[in-house]
């Protein structure tokens, strides 16, 4: 683990890596890869390029619908690549990544997994436990566009597309934290869990992103026959699943003011928030591996990381 920001302890950055290994780069998006408040990314934009050039893949994986991340992968550039939406609840494969008997990819190409439980399902049982233990919150399909994009900030077109759910739905907790128990008690007598994000509590089924970042690294091993050294990055409780289910993790400093405690011996604490945050991870765990690896606009952070932690 790091015992401080920049003060590394366990294994070495470099471990098991050399430039034949295949890699994969698992990555949360709001507060993470994606800006907390205005969800700019361009301060990753240098290690997006070295990745996808290098062939590694980078799979998003986040509380975000399958909607909203269908025009992201695009702006980000990352439509060869897998991603999880909803904590783990869906997968989008593209072809590549199709198995040919048991996928069937739809009309925009993506073959889709759900892992988790149906959206109808989800709704009935927060209706049923708000009446039965008379509490408050207020779920995402209940607020109007405008309240949405007021606690989000997010552009109403996008704001949109956030409450075309399937597996989860996220609300806002309007009790005290001694109900909140009582209320995920319930939850669970129905195989329903909660997950904390950045903004919203999740209400879902018992997948979650952890679950799905190891079925696509079993999908990877057994389409290409090797076993993937894995990175993934998050800066929210929602993320300990997944940070805790590769070889090396990132935690972002994040803007929530929440604990992020993985257990996990190969672990990274940003100085940096946000997509600068993310580079810095990046740089921190697999610019040391192969040097070649390092975007030139990043080498000299890189270089101030490691005289910082030596």
């Amino acid at each position: 683990m790091i015992d401080s920001p920049g003060t590394p302890s366990g294994k070495a950055p470099d471990a098991g890596l050399d430039a034949f290994t295949p890699r994969l780069l698992f990555t949360d998006l709001d507060g993470s890869l994606l800006d907390h408040h205005s969800y700019d990314w361009q301060p990753a934009r240098p290690w997006l390029a070295r990745l996808k050039q290098l062939g590694v893949p980078v799979i998003p994986v986040t509380s975000k619908t399958r909607s909203e991340i269908v025009p992201l992968r695009r702006e980000l550039g990352l439509t060869d690549t897998p991603f999880i939406a909803e904590n783990g609840a869906v997968v989008g494969l593209p072809p590549a990544w199709c198995h040919a008997r048991v996928d069937r990819p739809g009309p925009d190409g993506l073959g889709i997994r759900t892992l988790g439980v149906d959206i109808g399902f989800v709704r009935k049982r927060l209706a049923v436990w708000r009446e039965r233990l008379g509490v408050r919150f207020t779920t995402i399909s209940e607020m109007t566009l405008d309240e949405l994009v007021d606690f989000t900030g997010l552009p109403e077109p996008e704001a949109r597309l956030a409450r075309m759910r399937e597996g989860s739905e996220p609300l806002i907790w309007e009790e005290d934290e001694a109900r909140l128990e009582g209320f995920r008690v319930g939850l669970a007598g129905d195989g329903l869990q909660l997950v904390r994000g950045g903004r919203f509590w999740h209400a879902t089924g018992t997948s979650h992103k952890g679950n799905a970042v190891s079925w696509l690294i079993s999908r990877f091993e057994a389409l290409r026959g090797r076993r993937p050294v894995t990175l993934a990055l998050g800066d929210g409780p929602n993320d300990i699943p997944m940070l805790e289910a590769v070889d090396q993790a990132v935690v972002i400093r994040g803007c929530h003011g929440l604990d992020v405690l993985p257990d996990q011996p190969s672990l990274y604490r940003s100085e940096a928030t946000g997509p600068a945050g993310w580079a810095e991870g990046v740089a921190y765990w697999w610019g040391r591996a192969d040097r070649r690896v390092i975007p030139a606009a990043l080498r000299e952070t890189v270089e101030a990381a490691e005289e910082a932690a030596a």
